[in-house]
C-alpha cells in the first residue's frame, strides 16, 4: 500500500490543541477536588510539615481563610484531620465526642464562615488514641472489632451536630458504616451523608500523614483490618458491603499503586466512587520536582487526569488549591 493512501489517520484528531480539546474523553475540574486539611490548637498557627513540602498544619482561623480561597477556586469540599496533643489521648478516644473539641470547633467556625462550603470529617480512632490504631485496643493487644463501634458511631454523631456534611470512617472495622448510619438516623442527622474509606490498603505510602498527626502506631502495624495490598476482589466484596450498609460514597486508598481496583470498583459502584491520592504520593512529586527531575505542574495535573480516566468522580489530594489556581479557578 502507497504511505500516502493511508486511509486511517488517528494524528489528525491531535494536529492542534482545539481538535485536541474537542476529542479529549476526560477531564479534572476544581469541582472534582477535595483538600485534605490538617487542624492544629492556637491561633495564627502555621506549622509546616518537613515530609510534605507545601502542606502545614492550620489553626482554626486560618483553616477557615484556607476554605474561603478554596471556595473562591471553586473547590467544594475539604477533609479536616485533626492534629490533637499527645495529652488529650486515651485508649477510649474520648476527646472525639467532645463537644468544645478542636474539630467540632473547627467545623463550626467554617460553616459559619463558609455556609455552602462541604466539610468532611475523618471518623477513626488513630488520631484520638493513645494507642495510634484505629480500632480499640484489648489488654490482649489485639484490636477488636465490635468494641470499636460504638465509638465510631459516637465520634461520627458528635461531627454531625458540629456540622459536619459528611462523615468519613476510615477505620476498615466490619460493619461500622451500619453502625454509624442508624446512630446518625437516631440522633436527627438523616440527612449527614458516609463517606466510606472501603478499600483502604495497608500501604506504605502513609508516612507523610502520620507524621502531620503524630498518629503511627504504639506497637504493632494495621494489617489485621487495612486490607492486603495483593487483592482485588476483596476491595469489590468491600464496596459492596458498605454500599449495602449505607454508604453514600466509597473510597478507594492509596491513588496512584492502586488505578486497576479503582477502575474496577467504578465499573461496578451504584454510588460515586472517590479516590484519595495520598501523603506519600504528594511527597514523591515534590521532592521529584525539587531535584528537577519532573515538570511539577504537568506531573499533578497528569496525575489527576488518570484518577479521572480510572473512574473517580471525586479526589481527595493535597494539590486541590494549587491545581485549581493553575485551572484558573471557577
Amino acid at each position: 500500500m502507497n504511505i500516502y493512501d493511508l486511509p486511517l489517520r488517528p494524528r489528525r484528531n491531535r494536529r492542534t490543541e482545539a481538535i485536541r480539546s474537542l476529542v479529549r474523553e476526560h477531564g479534572v475540574l476544581a469541582s472534582d477536588l477535595i483538600q485534605p486539611m490538617f487542624i492544629c490548637e492556637g491561633k495564627n498557627q502555621r506549622e509546616p510539615i518537613a515530609s510534605m513540602p507545601g502542606i502545614s498544619r492550620l489553626s482554626m482561623d486560618l483553616a477557615v481563610e484556607e476554605c474561603k480561597i478554596l471556595s473562591d477556586l471553586g473547590v467544594n469540599a475539604a477533609a479536616l484531620f485533626p492534629a490533637i496533643s499527645d495529652s488529650k489521648k486515651d485508649k477510649l478516644a474520648k476527646e472525639s465526642k467532645n463537644p468544645n473539641g478542636l474539630l467540632q470547633n473547627a467545623i463550626q467556625a467554617i460553616k459559619s464562615a463558609v455556609p455552602g462550603f462541604c466539610v468532611i470529617t475523618d471518623v477513626a480512632m488513630d488520631p484520638y488514641s493513645s494507642d495510634g490504631h484505629d480500632g480499640f485496643v484489648n489488654e490482649d493487644g489485639e484490636i477488636v472489632n465490635d468494641e470499636t463501634l460504638p465509638i465510631l458511631a459516637s465520634m461520627a454523631v458528635a461531627q454531625a451536630r458540629a456540622g459536619a456534611d459528611i462523615v468519613a470512617p476510615s477505620d476498615m472495622m466490619d460493619g461500622r458504616v451500619s453502625v454509624i448510619r442508624e446512630a446518625l438516623d437516631e440522633n436527627g442527622f438523616t440527612n449527614v451523608g458516609i463517606l466510606a474509606y472501603a478499600a483502604k490498603y495497608a500501604s506504605s505510602f502513609y508516612g507523610p500523614f502520620r507524621d502531620a498527626l503524630s498518629s503511627a502506631p504504639k506497637s504493632g502495624d494495621k494489617k489485621t483490618y487495612q486490607m492486603d495490598p495483593g487483592n482485588v476482589r476483596e476491595a469489590l466484596h468491600e464496596v459492596e458491603l458498605d454500599i449495602n450498609e449505607g454508604a453514600d460514597i466509597v473510597m478507594v486508598k492509596p491513588g496512584l499503586p492502586y488505578l486497576d481496583v479503582l477502575r474496577a470498583v467504578a465499573e461496578t459502584s451504584s454510588v460515586p466512587v472517590a479516590v484519595y491520592n495520598v501523603s506519600g504520593e504528594y511527597a514523591m512529586l515534590r521532592a521529584a520536582s525539587e531535584r528537577g527531575w519532573i515538570d511539577y505542574k504537568k506531573a499533578v495535573l497528569e496525575t489527576l487526569l488518570g484518577f479521572k480516566r480510572a473512574g473517580a468522580d471525586m479526589i481527595l489530594t493535597y494539590h486541590a488549591r494549587e491545581a485549581a489556581e493553575w485551572m484558573g479557578g471557577k
